[in-house]
């Protein structure tokens, strides 16, 4: 479409009219203006006090320090002005700008200055392309939003993630792979690291069998419910003390049987074991407990045809598997988020959330960022 040039007087008198709240195509009509484009640009010079773009010529583009010899002289003063004060309010704000600038200082100063002055002529006064500060700006924007998906993986995980299972789970939510060594500084800029447990001093106990250790730190197994270990731990967070049996299954890390009690006796362990159908010639590992060196513990083991194997005495990283499983419960739960003093039935429901998660939903590095679960089925 061929471009039309419409008069200064045209111009003038088309402000005019919105200033005296005329409608833009009200204007249009009065005046036979083609597009209302034309009438919205006119008015944002005049709001602008860039009344000299009127005298312009069609479609020419004016830059600052370029055409001041079309403009009148009080025009040239009052566009310096408006340059030294841009200069004035830029440079209260940041002292000794060299020929390198941080973009993050130029996007934060253009978001502040923007609505007292025209990008270009900060990024002039700056020297700073246009084409860097909007790159500059997209990248930022870009980070803002890896850095808010981050934190929202990290609290709904309950910061009990490092930053290999936050990429893992970014890399499953996106078409995009982000790389780890990001998401560490991520993490470490904002202060969202993994809240660790404090490590225990480990304690060597003298050898001493009353079932040989056929387990022997070999803790994987090459097919389900193959090699198992167990363990009784404390819960001293309710009304009373309870005490926690679990089983977990060496293939997956999948808890697939556990039992919460008031009394740390037989029925305990064997009710534990019960819940289960574990095939015959299979491994249970255990310690040297009581309930688990007793005839009643024996006998149910011979009945179901279980290979029982006993970790060396006072050695718990024997059994590292289910002492690992019981440290991280109690950490991520009760120590974490100081669940002290509940009832009785409250330690209960956190204890079975927490196993059911942990199943079915808690990723784990060795299992290629799947849960147990899903592991499990993946195999299957």
């Amino acid at each position: 479409m061929r471009r039309v040039a419409y008069s200064v007087e045209t111009k003038f008198k088309a402000v005019k009219m919105k200033a005296e709240g005329y409608t833009t195509k009200e204007i249009m009509c009065e005046l036979n203006i083609r597009n209302s484009t034309q009438v919205k640009t006119w008015w944002r010079w005049y709001r602008k006090g860039e009344t000299y773009r009127f005298s312009q010529q069609v479609g020419k583009q004016y830059s600052y320090n370029k055409g001041l010899v079309e403009l009148s002289e009080l025009e040239q003063l009052k566009l310096k002005n408006r340059r030294n004060q841009a200069e004035i309010d830029i440079f209260k704000k940041v002292q000794g700008i060299g020929k390198e600038v941080v973009p993050e200082v130029v996007i934060e100063l253009v978001d502040e200055l923007k609505h007292r002055h025209p990008v270009k002529l900060i990024l002039e006064v700056l020297n700073v392309p246009k084409s860097n500060y909007y790159r500059w700006k997209n990248k930022k924007k870009t980070e803002d939003t890896t850095v808010k998906k981050v934190k929202e993986l990290c609290e709904d995980n309950h910061y009990t993630y490092g930053y290999r299972k936050i990429t893992a789970l970014m890399n499953q939510a996106s078409k995009q792979p982000i790389n780890h060594k990001r998401v560490q500084r991520i993490m470490r800029e904002n202060n969202l690291n993994c809240r660790v447990r404090i490590k225990k001093s480990k304690r060597r106990g003298k050898a001493y069998y009353l079932t040989s250790n056929k387990l022997n730190g070999n803790f994987r197994a090459n097919q389900p419910l193959q090699v198992l270990t167990t363990d009784i731990t404390y819960l001293p967070f309710g009304n009373s003390m309870l005490y926690l049996s679990s089983i977990i299954d060496l293939y997956n890390g999948e808890i697939v049987a556990y039992k919460i009690s008031d009394t740390q006796d037989q029925s305990l362990v064997n009710d534990t074991l019960n819940q289960i159908d574990i095939p015959e010639g299979r491994l249970l590992h255990s310690d040297q407990g009581s309930v688990y060196t007793s005839h009643a513990y024996y006998q149910l083991c011979e009945e179901k045809g279980i290979i029982r194997s006993m970790s060396r005495k006072g050695t718990p990283a024997d059994n590292a598997p289910i002492e690992c499983f019981h440290s991280s419960l109690k950490c991520e739960t009760f120590y974490l988020n100081n669940e002290l003093n509940n009832s009785n039935f409250i330690v209960k429901d956190i204890v079975e959330k927490y196993i059911e998660n942990y199943n079915n939903n808690r990723i784990q590095q060795k299992l290629g960022y799947l849960s147990p679960v899903q592991y499990r089925k993946l195999a299957a």
